[in-house]
């Protein structure tokens, strides 16, 4: 597969997994309030609240575990860039004392797994 073909294909996955992590996550009561918020430090896949809580949250989608578990892919660097982001999303909207967490759902082999609280940062 050409390399276009391929970068092409992931946004594709990526995109039907935030749809498919979007809907799961209704049905579990939250409130889905941005998608892919992005900023000139990257992006948030989604953005939700639920029972008066912030929760920004990452989207990984694999269609095998050959690469290991999806979630396993939101590293360091990672994490700290989300962190810029989300803060950069609460100053926006005057939240900047509300609390907020950070999760990972991960969609892999057909299965959704929420990950609450997958890392903590200190954001104050």
């Amino acid at each position: 597969m050409q390399i276009a073909q391929k970068n092409f294909y992931k946004k594709l996955l990526g995109r039907a997994g935030e749809l498919k992590a979007a809907e799961f996550l209704k049905k579990k009561g939250y409130k889905i309030v941005v998608k892919n918020f992005k900023t000139h430090a990257g992006e948030i896949d989604i953005i939700a609240e639920k029972d008066g809580e912030t929760v920004f949250i990452e989207v990984k989608t694999r269609t095998g575990d050959e690469y290991g578990y999806a979630a396993e892919a939101v590293d360091c660097k990672k994490r700290f860039r989300y962190v810029k982001v989300a803060a950069e999303y609460l100053m926006r909207k005057g939240l900047t004392d509300a609390p907020c967490r950070f999760d990972v759902v991960e969609l892999q082999n057909g299965q959704i797994n929420h990950i609450e609280n997958a890392f903590y940062e200190n954001m104050r």
